[in-house]
Formats: structure tokens, sequence, C-alpha cells
């Protein structure tokens, strides 16, 4: 770690780029085998020698936002944008296997009641609201536009529907207060036990290729759950105080301290304009108020990550861009997969 380096590590044999846009089975103990010879081949020593910690932090690397004709697929400006930034993102951890320490993957973990989707709101004629093309503002709700469905306070405050009013209404009007994108009724996606919520199988596999060869256990994190905020950022929900001053969700403050005591983190994935965003500027307000010479120790994998972009309809490129300029302004490193890691580092 202490060494300039001016050659690339080799990649594993069994990558094929021409697979990273679909799902299919890893073959585990395959890969598990093969994994131990690659670290004696390559004198790849495992984590508990590492004298400099390194973090890759992966947000949201679900088939829901990188498979094409999923839910959410990520295509960017190019149209394949996340297929491009994961084939990109496993070639990276296989020339890296032997200087990252830990890597975290965030998973977008959803059920079918939840405030942003459909079955949540419905209007004057019962009928839900249209996926990805409606955003509910207080407004909508004053004026009968939308309303909480009845039926769904059944599974959320056990039959109480003002209850449950409330806290929606509450809910819109404090994004709304706060200065964030208001409500957006997204499609039913990353939900729980389905094909969306896994990791690309690509990614996956390069993930669980490094915990055998480095003996790193994988620390998954799961985002989302709450069925009364969005929960774009993984180290915090949208909304964290209810309508009564109690507290909604938390912030997950347990891996906000884990990552400051790294000696870097790598961030990278899914979408560059929403959660990645999201994610990095609550762990740059956490940075500052603490330290702001913090934000030197953070990397942000900028083609490994993509925005939403829906031709015709929104495009958040250049809000994306914008944001990340922030971010290097804040002391942060926009950097490309394809450097040497080594050499950013010393």
């Amino acid at each position: 770690m202490n060494t300039h380096t001016t050659t690339q590590p080799p990649i594993p044999s069994h990558f094929n780029p021409a697979k990273v846009g679909e799902v299919w089975r890893v073959p585990y103990q395959q890969r598990a085998v093969e994994a131990e010879i690659w670290a004696k081949q390559q004198n790849i020593s495992p984590v508990a020698l590492d004298k400099t910690r390194i973090c890759l932090l992966l947000i949201d690397v679900q088939n829901t936002f990188c498979i094409p004709e999923f839910e959410l697929f990520v295509g960017g400006k190019s149209g394949t944008g996340a297929v491009d930034d994961n084939q990109r993102l496993c070639e990276f951890i296989y020339r890296n296997l032997g200087v990252i320490t830990t890597i975290v993957p965030t998973l977008d973990t959803h059920t079918a009641t939840q405030i942003f989707h459909p079955i949540f709101w419905v209007n004057a004629a019962g009928e839900h609201p249209t996926p990805a093309a409606t955003n509910i503002t207080p407004a909508d709700i004053d004026q009968g536009i939308w309303k909480v469905n009845p039926a769904v306070a059944n599974s959320i405050t056990h039959g109480d529907y003002e209850l449950l009013e409330k806290h929606a209404y509450h809910y819109v009007k404090q994004l709304s207060q706060d200065g964030k994108y208001p409500l957006t009724v997204w499609p039913y996606h990353s939900m729980l036990g389905g094909i969306g919520h896994a990791l690309v199988s690509s990614v996956e596999e390069a993930i669980f290729f490094h915990s055998i060869a480095r003996q790193s256990q994988t620390q998954f994190e799961l985002k989302g759950e709450n069925p009364l905020t969005e929960n774009y950022s993984i180290l915090r929900p949208e909304v964290l105080i209810s309508f009564d001053q109690q507290p909604l969700a938390q912030k997950n403050t347990k891996l906000i301290k884990q990552l400051l005591e790294f000696d870097a983190v790598i961030i990278g994935g899914q979408a560059k304009s929403h959660c990645v965003a999201w994610t990095i500027d609550d762990l740059l307000t956490e940075i500052q108020q603490i330290d702001s010479n913090l934000a030197n120790k953070i990397y942000l994998l900028e083609d490994c990550t993509s925005p939403v972009v829906v031709p015709g309809v929104v495009d958040y490129t250049e809000q994306a861009n914008a944001t990340f300029a922030r971010f290097a302004e804040a002391g942060m490193h926009i950097i490309k997969s394809t450097e040497i890691l080594t050499n950013w580092l010393t």
C-alpha cells in the first residue's frame, strides 16, 4: 500500500462482461475454490493483515435498477448506463481485490404497502396514481386530488385511518419544508424476496470472490423497509420525526461511525442523481459536523454511477453533475475505476 504501482493486476478468467446485463445463478462453491487458488497465485493476503483499511460502499447495485426491462433501470444518457457502470465496477473489484478491505452493498428493500407505492393512494374515483409520473404535494391532499387509501390502514396503523392520514400529510408537508423532492409515487420495485431485490449477478459474483479471496465478510446494509418514509440514502430516511414529534425512523449511526473509521471510502452504484447523491450528501453532513478534513478520504467512482434519465420526461444529469462538483469542492475525490487505486491513496 505504500508503493506506487504502474501495472494493474489481472482479472480472473471467469468474468464475462457480456453477462453483466443478465440475471443468473452464481456458482458459489466453484468460485470459492477458484478464489482461494487466485489469492495464492496473486499473493493476496487476508484483510486481517491490512495496514490501510479501504471500504467499497456500493449503493443499490440491484437488478431492479441495473438490468434492462426491470422496474427502475437507470439508463443514464447512453441508455445502457447501469450495465456499463457495473462492467467497470466488476473489473475494479477484481483489479483491487488485494486492496479493498470491506465491501458494503446497500439493498433498497420494499414491500407493497408503502407510502411511495400506488396502492397507498387513491383519488375520488378510487383509482391509484400512475407510478413514476405522479408527485404528491400537500396541495394535492388539501384539494382532494389524492388521499390515503383507507384499506391500507389495516396493515400499517392497525386500522386507524385518521392516524395514517396524519402521518401521510405530515410526511408530504415535511418534504416540502425541508426542500426535498416531493413524494414520488414509484413503480413497485426492489420487492423483498423478489428477483429485483437481488444484487446484479456479475457484481454479486465479484463481491463473493472478494470475500473468499480476502477472507472478508461482506457487510449488507438494508434500507427502505419503513412504510411511512422514503429512504434514498443508506444513512438516513427522508423524514425522521412523525407528526406527533415522536421518532418515525432513525439514522444509521452505526454505519456512519464505521465509514468514518476507514482510511478511505470508495463509493459507486445507482442512481447518481438519487440514492448515491443522497448517501454522499448525508455522509458529508456528518463529516462537516465532526471534521471537514474527513472529506479527503472519500472517493467517488464517477464511471460506476449514472443519473436517472427518462427520455422526454426527466433528465437529472445536470443536477447530478452539479451535486458531484459540490462534493469535490468539499474535499472529496472524483476518480475513475480504471485509475490505479494504490496511487490515489499514497
